[in-house]
């Protein structure tokens, strides 16, 4: 039993690769360099749960504006918050969260600050972002890969939908649980899960679409199980 495991895992580390490989060749190498501070980078991705980029960026950016800080964010009345970030989407959900989360950071650091994560041992900073309200492994993560080059692997919809059509994970593993399985299967290099995860990503909003994926574009489909499967194609 434990041999058949082993072999296993081995097999799906190469296929990981495999499409790794693929999708790099098709979407490129992306250098990781940090696009927002810490900070920043963190509150964003709570303004992000299911909106566009467009509306993330709009949301956060009249936020700032009308506070200036992140104390007066964590001071601000939740209702004047919600109205300043409702370009984002469920912003009644969201503002409260984002108070509750500075809160937490300031109380615990003295300041909005995420800085000490850089030097934190791995599992200690996972688990201080994880700990945050609301702040799930793919939040944390992002954070901590974007933002410290942290050997972590975000698995948002779109990764999550593509690992499972391709049978890196199986069809019943949910997006939180499959940060675990994912990670293992890759060297803990910052750089290849960087690239891991925007070209993932960019297959699954170009290619791997939700519904029925553009099958005839994909490079994948040598590896993919949804390929060969019975299921329609187009």
């Amino acid at each position: 039993m434990q041999r058949a495991a082993e072999t296993t895992s081995d097999d799906l580390k190469a296929k990981a690769w495999t499409m790794y490989e693929q999708l790099v060749a098709t979407y490129g190498h992306q250098p990781n360099v940090p696009r927002r501070e810490p900070m920043h980078e963190l509150i964003s991705t709570i303004l992000s749960h299911r909106t566009t980029g467009r509306n993330e960026d709009l949301a956060y950016e009249r936020m700032i504006k009308r506070w200036g800080s992140w104390e007066a964010i964590r001071d601000a009345p939740v209702d004047e918050l919600a109205e300043a970030i409702a370009p984002s989407n469920f912003a009644e959900q969201k503002a409260p969260r984002i108070k509750q989360v500075l809160s937490q950071i300031i109380e615990e650091r003295g300041e909005a600050n995420l800085e000490f994560l850089r030097d934190m041992p791995l599992d200690e900073a996972m688990r201080w972002l994880t700990d945050l309200p609301g702040v799930g492994p793919k939040t944390a993560s992002l954070v901590l890969l974007f933002c410290f080059a942290r050997p972590v692997l975000p698995v948002d919809t779109h990764v999550h939908r593509v690992s499972q059509r391709v049978g890196l994970i199986g069809p019943k593993v949910d997006a939180t649980a499959a940060h675990a399985l994912l990670l293992p299967m890759f060297p803990p290099d910052p750089q290849i899960l960087y690239n891991f995860h925007i070209d993932t990503l960019r297959h699954g909003q170009k290619v791997c679409i939700w519904g029925t994926p553009r099958c005839s574009k994909c490079p994948l489909t040598e590896i993919c199980n949804y390929y060969h499967s019975d299921a329609p194609k187009r």
